[in-house]
């Protein structure tokens, strides 16, 4: 069955898209957890970053890219920003297609969670 993701990538559902090209797509959070909450998700399906296999390093580093080029469109590249990979159940994943969260906005506490 397709991830929500792969629904969003194929325009079943509908999302705020602020960023999309031939590896990736980038949306607005649903349930955002910071003032600017973007997701990040690859277009080919990826369990987790427990199941990447080689090859994969180069979608994942395009993912990178893609966040800093949102967070440029978005205005936080200069006042900062985190970039989060939650993985597996424990890690809090609830999607299980790979994805980034693009949190910023405010000033991010730390530890997390």
């Amino acid at each position: 069955m397709p991830s929500i993701f792969t629904k969003i990538i194929n325009k079943e559902i509908p999302a705020k898209i602020v960023h999309e090209d031939e590896v990736c797509i980038a949306f607005h959070d649903i349930n955002p957890q910071a003032p600017i909450h973007v997701v990040i998700a690859p277009k080919k399906e990826i369990r987790s970053l427990a199941d990447i296999e080689k090859g994969d390093e180069k979608i994942l580093g395009h993912l990178l890219t893609a966040a800093s080029t949102v967070a440029q469109k978005l205005e936080i590249d200069k006042s900062g920003y985190r970039v989060v990979i939650n993985t597996n159940d424990d890690g809090g994943q609830t999607v299980f297609h790979i994805h980034l969260h693009l949190l910023g906005g405010r000033a991010l506490g730390w530890p997390p969670g």
